[in-house]
């Protein structure tokens, strides 16, 4: 059996995307394994996978696999190549599209330019439901990891997030920290790791660490997270442009209570065909 895909790419975070509305396919943690190996398969970041709805008052149904074969909820960079590729593959022809994930609904909406406005939803605070082994919501936590006692902040944006502040991105240590903050066991569901560094009240740098996957060039929700943070903290105003290796996303947070709104590319890289059972 053939299967079509699509490679696509948010900032450099790249994808593989199957549409499983005209399609079939089983995925198993073996198959999303070998399909991201960059020499024995396609390569990728994430597996975004477009499935029908679960429920009425949405379009579509949206899941993500991590390169290591462990779903995750949600994906901000994905959730735009998501909305490009559901409209370049005549799936819809809205603009404005509601679609459902494992940690609830978010609206995507592909501007004239082909950006993609996310509306990401509200971020979550609640230790239980970040999920972090801490028995009250703290404005900052604290944690030993390789010799040092570490400062954060944490939330989920449907993902799970800790934000370290770092005075430059560039000497930040993520391939040494990242590993281990990931697997902490103060983080039962895993973390995804932001190293944040503060321009001005306008803009941030940022480099993270993804559970699951590694460093990637871009990370969506941890744009949000790190913007959420820095926000909550004082240190920015409600509109900030958030300098990635990969390229920029643009955040919009008023502040708690508010929803986080991201702007960004998804830009389509080639189509491609496999034959699964070959690769099980």
């Amino acid at each position: 059996m053939l299967l079509e895909f699509t490679k696509m790419h948010g900032l450099g975070n790249d994808f593989m995307v199957i549409d499983l509305i005209t399609q079939r396919l089983d995925v198993t943690k073996k198959l999303v394994q070998k399909l991201a190996d960059v020499h024995f398969g396609v390569g990728f970041d994430q597996l975004l996978l477009v499935e029908v709805p679960g429920r009425p008052d949405v379009d579509f149904r949206y899941r993500i696999f991590n390169a290591d074969g462990s779903e995750v909820s949600q994906c901000g960079n994905g959730a735009r190549c998501f909305a490009r590729f559901v409209r370049d593959r005549k799936l819809t022809r809205k603009r404005v599209l509601r679609v459902e994930t494992s940690s609830g609904i978010i609206t995507l909406q592909v501007l004239p330019d082909q950006q993609v406005s996310v509306d990401m939803g509200l971020p979550c605070f609640e230790p239980a439901q970040i999920p972090i082994q801490a028995p009250h919501r703290q404005a900052f936590y604290e944690l030993s990891a390789a010799g040092q006692l570490l400062s954060f902040q944490a939330l989920s944006m449907g993902n799970p997030h800790m934000v370290l502040q770092v005075p430059e991105t560039d000497l930040a240590e993520v391939s040494t920290l990242g590993p281990l903050l990931e697997v902490h066991p103060f983080f039962p569901e895993r973390v995804n790791v932001g190293f944040m560094q503060l321009i001005d009240r306008q803009q941030l740098r940022l480099r993270v660490w993804e559970r699951g996957t590694g460093e990637t060039l871009a990370c969506g929700t941890g744009a949000c997270a790190a913007v959420v943070s820095a926000r909550l903290a004082g240190l920015v105003e409600q509109k900030v442009k958030v300098h990635l290796p990969g390229g920029d996303l643009d955040i919009d947070y008023s502040g708690e209570g508010g929803h986080v709104h991201m702007s960004g590319p998804a830009v389509r890289v080639y189509e491609g065909y496999i034959r699964p059972h070959e690769l099980e």
